[in-house]
């Protein structure tokens, strides 16, 4: 806020909210307050208005570790819980990751109410001090996780050695027909339900009670049902059936060994399942563990010194030998070397560095002796910041995830309500069930079917296992974990390829992309104009209505470059340094202009010396009065060249001509073969003039009728909406700071990463290196993603969909149908990780179709 004003309009912007009773704003403390109704209006609402009225208010983001979360509806549920907080303006928890990206007012909340409101939820946070956010937050996160993977196995090997010899029991029952069982308990004289009994009460207890706990808060705290109320469902009914026929309440068979497996079975796929989210995050983890562990500093008297990388402030010099980590972001300021960068960027091949050449932190230096001043150190390192960047597009999920999230809302009830009807429907009509059931071909995967008919399995006891299965074999892990299980893939793919998404939503948008709209300088040539030519035009006799004859002003070559590089002199736009550079190679002097305007999109307009200089476009000179025609043989060539040409005028007069040329990058013409080779429209947008665009279009392969030249910086995003107009969706490619606008009103904004701040951060994409080919992959890594939830949805969804009603007609086993559960998330998280393998420099083959 600059003035009273400006208060003025937050508050009224504040109060035409609805929901908002009121708002004010003070200017001198650059603070408001407002009093609002939250079941109108959200804090996430209230300060979207105070970004669109122009202003920013003080927002912080966090991420906060949870153990405990079994499925979607777990995360759901701790959304909902932080979302509920005062003070929080957003939550996003992923469930695949344990992870919750919170955003919250710092002067209305605190981490610690992030993490009681957790806590409030049934979840266990992992607890960080505030200054706890890097290295050792990190070490936390993933000392928690590698402890709950540890507990799930303790758990899993207790379970699976106390329900060992139930095995024997279970198959004699399903194989022998009890035989066996019969023999011993007539020869020993005792009931072995009664070590059933001991055996399957411990598994219950330890096995049963995260569930039974995590049931309950879901139930009570939340008010939603979750998965652990599935499997709390489906072994208690088993065990208190059993305990119900061992006490003699009621006449049947016991199912202590079902009761037991299936929580073995299940806490085997936690475990499983634990293990497989571990390593889909440990190529991020990796990448941290490659960051250098110290740095050796030059003092100022030359002398050097070893501290740890933390003790490196911004400013100070650090010396790299041949073989050794770069420690920290910086500037080459003595040496020359190549540098391996293959880690940030994902090229193999060494980058040369010298004086001037800014280098990344954690590269290797390959063979000479730099010296580098540092100038990012800690959290804003670029390894740092492609870290955070890949963790906060893990937490921002794909519009396809509301679909599973849709599904998974109403999935449990639906489970249930269906488990209470068939078992229902079975106790009330078995002999009519049992008769259409053995009619289906499926008939031979019966386990207990037949035996209602035959009167070996009551039908009370037959409803009981129609029941207990058919809870059992739903899983909504499956379903929630498809999509951000391969989101964390993708976007890590990415990040080992120097591409990254800003959040899994980019990362599914990206695909759809027909149109791709590059920016020429700098992303499709290298931007590093240098002078070609210098062109004196002759001095010419002319009269003007039969008035007395004047001869126009003879200016040399080196008069007209000398001139126009005095008045470039104060631009910093590529064909401006181009030109002064040309001058000072040439030895001329170069005066300072007493008077200087940058006219945007056109040119420039200088005093030197007493002289009016004007160097641009046509339009730069029809604009104050003057012919360029005499120039325009000369400018055509030069254009048809490939060449940027300007018109150099001195006192009103035309002088010459001077032209700069670009050359086209490595890769360009490769990236708009492949883009075109997948039906996607190739673009140019540039502010050069029609025939230098159309010269570097034709050398890249662009059509000549997709090329839109002399577009004014700020009609750039203007341009994009237009090729938008008609229903495409474009990607903008660009790298500079007059790109930000087009790259933020683009369908999918890609930023080269040697382009500004300020386009990388208005883009959905950057691009760690400057070859346009990642643009290629940055696509296909979006479809090899899509294509992988498409196939994890497939896969939940088919499950279910075949096992429900199998389950509900009586044609599996309880305890099949728990470990198929558990297959159903570990089949779902290993398809993920297989994932890993893909190269974005081949095309992802699926399903037998090459794209």
């Amino acid at each position: 806020m600059s003035c009273a004003n400006c208060s003025g309009t937050i508050q009224d912007t504040l109060e035409s909210l609805d929901g908002v009773i009121e708002a004010s704003a003070n200017f001198a403390t650059d603070e408001g307050s407002v009093e609002y109704d939250p079941e109108v209006v959200t804090l996430g609402e209230i300060y979207e208005a105070v970004e669109n009225a122009g202003y920013g208010a003080v927002s912080e983001t966090v991420t906060v570790a949870i153990s405990d979360m079994s499925c979607a509806n777990c995360a759901e549920a701790n959304a909902t819980a932080l979302e509920d907080t005062p003070g929080v303006i957003g939550a996003e928890v992923n469930y695949a990751t344990d992870e919750a990206q919170v955003t919250y007012n710092p002067a209305e909340a605190s981490r610690a109410d992030l993490y009681d409101a957790i806590e409030a939820a049934g979840y266990s946070p992992v607890r960080e001090d505030d200054d706890d956010a890097g290295d050792a937050g990190a070490d936390a996160r993933d000392a928690a996780r590698d402890e709950e993977i540890r507990k799930q196995l303790r758990l899993t090997l207790f379970g699976a050695l106390l329900s060992a010899p139930m095995l024997v029991f279970m198959a004699d029952k399903l194989v022998l027909g009890g035989g066996i069982v019969a023999g011993v308990e007539s020869l020993v004289g005792i009931r072995l339900g009664w070590v059933e009994f001991a055996l399957a009460t411990p598994v219950q207890a330890l096995l049963g009670w995260p569930f039974y706990k995590n049931s309950y808060n879901a139930l009570v705290n939340n008010r939603r049902a979750n998965m652990d109320v599935l499997i709390a469902l489906g072994s208690s009914t088993a065990y208190l059936y059993s305990v119900a026929v061992l006490s003699g309440l009621i006449a049947g068979e016991v199912y202590f060994d079902t009761a037991a497996l299936i929580l073995v079975f299940i806490t085997l796929g936690n475990y499983l399942e634990a293990r497989s989210k571990g390593q889909a995050g440990e190529a991020l983890r990796k990448l941290l563990e490659m960051e250098a562990e110290t740095a050796t500093l030059i003092g100022p008297d030359g002398t050097e010194r070893e501290v740890p990388l933390e003790d490196v402030q911004t400013g100070d010099l650090m010396k790299v030998r041949p073989g050794e980590q770069i420690p920290t972001d910086g500037v080459v300021v003595d040496g020359q070397s190549a540098v391996d960068e293959s880690m940030v960027t994902g090229e193999s091949v060494p980058v040369e560095k010298r004086e001037g050449d800014e280098v990344v932190g954690s590269t290797i230096n390959e063979n000479g002796l730099l010296t580098v001043k540092a100038t990012k150190v800690g959290a804003d390192t670029a390894l740092q910041q492609i870290v955070q960047t890949v963790k906060e597009a893990q937490s921002r999920q794909p519009e396809i995830q509301n679909l599973a999230d849709r599904i998974s809302a109403y999935f449990v009830p639906a489970v249930i309500a269906n488990a209470v009807f068939w078992g229902v429907v079975w106790f009330a009509f078995p002999e009519v069930l049992a008769g259409f059931v053995d009619a289906l071909p499926l008939w031979g995967l019966v386990a207990g079917g037949p035996e209602i008919v035959g009167g070996a399995v009551s039908i009370f006891e037959f409803a009981v296992i129609v029941f207990a299965s058919a809870v059992l074999i739903a899983c909504p892990c499956a379903l929630g974990l498809a999509t951000p299980a391969a989101t964390m893939v993708g976007t890590t793919i990415g990040a080992q390829h120097g591409v990254l998404f800003k959040g899994g939503d980019i990362l599914e948008r990206a695909r759809d992309v027909d149109t791709v709209v590059f920016d020429k300088t700098g992303t499709l040539t290298e931007g590093e104009m240098e002078l070609t030519d210098v062109v004196a035009l002759d001095g010419e006799e002319t009269a003007a209505d039969g008035g007395a004859v004047a001869e126009r002003q003879r200016h040399t070559e080196d008069d007209v470059l000398r001139l126009a590089a005095a008045a470039e002199s104060g631009s910093e736009h590529p064909l401006a340094r181009a030109i002064v550079d040309g001058a000072e190679e040439r030895g001329l002097e170069i005066p300072e202009p007493d008077d200087f305007e940058n006219v945007p999109g056109h040119g420039i307009r200088a005093t030197i010396d007493g002289s009016e200089v004007l160097v641009g476009n046509r339009k730069l000179l029809e604009d104050e009065g003057i012919d360029p025609a005499p120039a325009e043989e000369t400018m055509e060539r030069l254009e048809r060249e490939g060449k940027t040409a300007m018109l150099v005028a001195i006192d009103g007069e035309l002088a010459g001509v001077v032209a700069d040329a670009d050359t086209v990058k490595e890769g360009a013409k490769e990236a708009v073969a492949a883009l075109r080779e997948r039906g996607v429209e190739v673009m140019m947008i540039t502010g050069d003039n029609e025939r230098t665009a159309r010269a570097v279009a034709e050398q890249v392969g662009i059509d000549p009728d997709n090329v839109r030249a002399e577009v004014l910086p700020e009609d750039k995003s203007d341009a994009v909406e237009q090729i938008q107009s008609d229903g495409r969706k474009a990607m903008m490619v660009g790298d500079g700071v007059n790109d930000a606008p087009a790259l933020a009103v683009a369908h999918v904004g890609t930023a080269i990463g040697s382009g500004t701040d300020v386009a990388i951060e208005a883009a959905d994409v950057t691009l760690m290196r400057s070859d346009p080919q990642d643009v290629v992959k940055a696509i296909r890594i979006s479809d090899a993603t899509l294509q992988k939830i498409k196939q994890n949805l497939l896969w939940a969804l088919g499950y279910n969909t075949a096992m429900i009603p199998l389950a509900s007609l009586g044609l599996l086993q309880p305890v099949l149908a728990a470990a198929a559960m558990a297959f159903s998330s570990v089949s779902v998280l290993t398809n993920s990780l297989l994932f890993r393998r893909y190269t974005p420099e081949e095309d992802y083959r699926i399903f037998g179709r090459l794209r």
